[in-house]
């Protein structure tokens, strides 16, 4: 059975029940929102030693980091490394999107390598076989490379498959047009051959291979806006709909289903994004890139893109694809992935916080506890990223040449600490002197 059926049949499968212990929520209220659909636990039984995570409303926010290589930068070491880098600062999915040679070998590795659900976008390695300048879309072998994934140990799959081909011509009318990947390469296909999306007209048979591996669907928004002028149009909406109806069909089948979103969004719209997307997919999770809300910063993608995160996760997201400062300009480095990761464990848990979650604020809390006690080692163990706050704290320290006076706050100095005044004013106040 997949989780959503055993939820289904009133069973706490034990992925259910690590989930639960991890978030600290009940079991059973967990086993019935996967078995209403409002949570997930991707986990393909053949992912050996990976640790189930579950996404959903009622569990903490997650982020996912995207890794892979492309045709022309980066390979199986290289990618095994950010891996280790994503997973130290705390990334909670992984994607493979790699393209060109040897992609099954480096899948494997990743799986290998990751304690953490991964997932993949299966018609980047259907484009990947085929040969020629611009290589075309063959259903029947994306089929078959979904059906090996599947056996292989994916756990969740984005496909494409609300893209139709009545959607393309509003897509076409805008700046920037599609700029999904999978989805441009979907459209193209059906344009050319002027037929309906293969994925969607397929759908069926597709369900039957990944119930059979209890693989996730990430339905794909291959129509995500790609600059803040296409976002909420026509064409992102019409996608949405369809997805709604593949998610129903979906839990019709027992396959576990989230819902990708955009994109570049302004930020006034990002609450009405996710609270459209929550009543048309029928609260199942949604997975959203950024949003984006602002055009003009490259380099600086990963915090604009977190502001953006930060809203999504308060009004409704639940995964989180990180955005690294790369974004728009390149492949990313190790650095870039770390500083991606560490900018969405932010927004995650900003988010967490905002949205009330409980216990989410117990680490903010703890860490004021911290600041007040001058307990500089509690405050670093209690640090989203660790090492860095502490390095950057014993620079100071050696600046002003203060290694052995931790008793004030670092950026003040000891005279005009105002954590230390305020322990004299409380003094003051308690009658002391």
């Amino acid at each position: 059975m997949t989780q959503l059926e055993a939820a289904r049949k009133g069973i706490v499968t034990d992925a259910m029940k690590t989930v639960a212990a991890d978030e600290k929520v009940d079991a059973e209220a967990l086993r019935a929102a996967v078995a209403d659909g409002t949570a997930v636990i991707p986990l393909n039984p053949a992912h050996a030693n990976c640790r189930p995570v579950g996404v959903g409303r009622m569990v903490s926010t997650k982020i996912n980091a995207n890794l892979g290589r492309s045709v022309t930068h980066s390979g199986k070491g290289d990618e095994l490394e950010k891996l280790a880098i994503a997973l130290k600062a705390g990334a909670d999915f992984v994607m493979d999107l790699s393209v060109g040679d040897d992609v099954k070998a480096i899948r494997q590795g990743m799986l290998d390598a990751s304690p953490r659900p991964l997932g993949t976008v299966p018609v980047y390695e259907t484009i990947s076989r085929l040969k020629g300048d611009i290589p075309r879309m063959d259903p029947s072998l994306l089929i078959g490379v979904i059906r090996e994934q599947a056996e292989q140990g994916v756990d969740f799959m984005t496909l494409h498959a609300g893209l139709l081909l009545k959607q393309i011509p509003e897509a076409m009318k805008r700046k920037m047009g599609i700029v999904s990947r999978g989805g441009s390469i979907m459209a193209e296909w059906m344009m050319e051959n002027r037929t309906e999306n293969p994925l969607y007209t397929h759908w069926d048979e597709v369900m039957d291979i990944l119930a059979e591996h209890d693989v996730t669907v990430s339905l794909g928004d291959g129509l995500r806006p790609g600059c803040l002028a296409d976002a909420s149009d026509a064409a992102q909406f019409g996608e949405l709909d369809v997805l709604g109806e593949l998610v129903e069909r979906c839990r019709a089948r027992g396959v576990q289903v989230m819902v990708e979103g955009p994109g570049h969004v302004p930020f006034d719209q990002i609450k009405m994004n996710m609270e459209r997307e929550q009543s048309v997919c029928k609260g199942a999770p949604f997975y959203v890139l950024g949003p984006v809300v602002t055009d003009i910063a490259p380099g600086y993608d990963h915090i604009v893109s977190a502001i953006g995160a930060t809203a999504a996760a308060t009004y409704g997201a639940s995964l989180l694809c990180y955005v690294t400062p790369a974004e728009h300009l390149g492949l990313p480095d190790g650095d870039e992935v770390h500083r991606g990761c560490i900018a969405y464990k932010i927004a995650a848990h900003a988010g967490d916080v905002a949205r009330g979650l409980p216990g989410a604020r117990d680490r903010d809390d703890a860490m004021s506890d911290a600041r007040a006690a001058f307990d500089w080692d509690r405050q670093f163990s209690l640090a989203l990223d660790p090492e860095r706050a502490r390095a950057r704290w014993l620079r100071t320290r050696a600046f002003t040449d203060e290694a052995h006076s931790d008793d004030h706050c670092s950026m003040c100095g000891k005279e005009f600490c105002a954590v230390r005044t305020s322990r004299r004013i409380r003094e003051l106040a308690s009658g002391g002197k």
